[in-house]
């Protein structure tokens, strides 16, 4: 008998330019009446923009600021939330976001989402990146009610953001190909739709990947859409395979972790490599967007890199990837030292 997923996703999704002044009328033909604001440093204008927005149409707002995204301080602002707060609204970057997408799961209520930049697919996932004694956890949560995203507000972010959400995005074209060799090798089970879904998600962009607002909206209806892939499905496996391990394992060892989007898209390429898979496909696409240069601007420790590889498999249990299939590092080892796309992401 096939499986039915009943699954909940954005109902109130508004991803254009001049989003967040209208933030207020979006709460208001929800019945939002009353929310808690869980927001990251804001620039002033940004945070001008939200506030104005929110005060034009009446809405009572309280306003936490998100300095660090430890589960402590999850659980802090949640015991600090008001009674009568119908809704919890996260603005700004991942740290923000991942605490008010844990707080709402924690109050039982909405939660909206309203990233002020495209670095990652977190601000639409069913997981919170927090930190609990210090070591990073993927908590479940919830996928927001609504995401606003602003596109000027978000071009006007820092360009390597961006890069870093294009990072992540073509993590997914390598995540899958994992997922499915998962399915070879030991019968783990693939959603079709799921799969399916993080694969478009990718060729859309790959349209039209410019520093625009179309090539913005492009980014952040792809990001928030493997979000929903990943609640389809019930894992993050449409979103994240090997290049996520070396990743990950570069987080815990790093004497200075770059961006996330970054590194998994550095990885991406490599990984896309092993599996012989669309490597070209890649670096086509970072030649355009200039990803490769942002990355040969402030370029990787090769030392490190060959060490979260050989870490890199067993970061997670029972999660094949590619990196499981073979001893991959002294090809890894070649890759860094030899391939033209790579010459010159890493330093001794």
């Amino acid at each position: 008998m096939i499986n039915v997923t009943q699954i909940r996703v954005p109902s109130l999704v508004r991803i254009k330019p001049g989003a967040l002044p209208r933030l207020g009328l979006y709460l208001a033909r929800e019945n939002l009446e009353q929310v808690l604001v869980l927001a990251s440093p804001l620039p002033v204008p940004v945070a001008l923009q939200a506030r104005s927005g929110l005060e034009a149409q009446g809405i009572t707002a309280e306003w936490l600021q998100v300095d660090d995204n430890s589960f402590e301080n999850a659980v802090r602002l949640f015991a600090a939330m008001p009674r009568n707060a119908s809704a919890i609204v996260g603005i700004g970057g991942g740290k923000a976001l991942d605490t008010a997408k844990y707080v709402a799961f924690l109050a039982r209520r909405p939660y909206l989402a309203v990233p002020t930049s495209l670095s990652n697919d977190g601000f639409c996932s069913p997981q919170s990146s927090l930190t609990l004694d210090g070591k990073r956890r993927s908590l479940p949560a919830q996928l927001p009610r609504g995401v606003i995203l602003d596109v000027d507000v978000c071009l006007g972010a820092p360009k390597n953001l961006w890069l870093s959400g294009v990072g992540d995005l073509v993590s997914k074209l390598t995540a899958v190909t994992d997922w499915k060799l998962a399915f070879h090798h030991n019968g783990e089970p693939v959603d079709d739709l799921a799969a399916l879904l993080s694969d478009a998600t990718v060729y859309q962009f790959l349209a039209a990947p410019a520093f625009d607002a179309a090539g913005a909206a492009l980014l952040g209806t792809a990001l928030m859409l493997n979000g929903i892939a990943m609640e389809i499905c019930g894992s993050s496996r449409p979103a994240s395979g090997g290049e996520h391990l070396i990743s990950h394992a570069l987080d815990a060892i790093s004497a200075r972790p770059r961006l996330h989007g970054l590194q998994v898209g550095v990885a991406s390429y490599i990984v896309s490599r092993l599996q012989n898979k669309q490597p070209q496909t890649i670096d086509t696409l970072f030649q355009r967007t200039g990803f490769w240069q942002a990355v040969a601007d402030d370029p990787f420790s090769k030392r490190e890199w060959l060490e979260a590889a050989r870490l890199a498999p067993g970061i997670k249990d029972n999660f094949y990837t590619v990196l499981s299939s073979r001893d991959c590092l002294p090809e890894i080892a070649d890759m860094i030292e030899n391939d033209p796309a790579l010459r010159n992401c890493f330093v001794e």
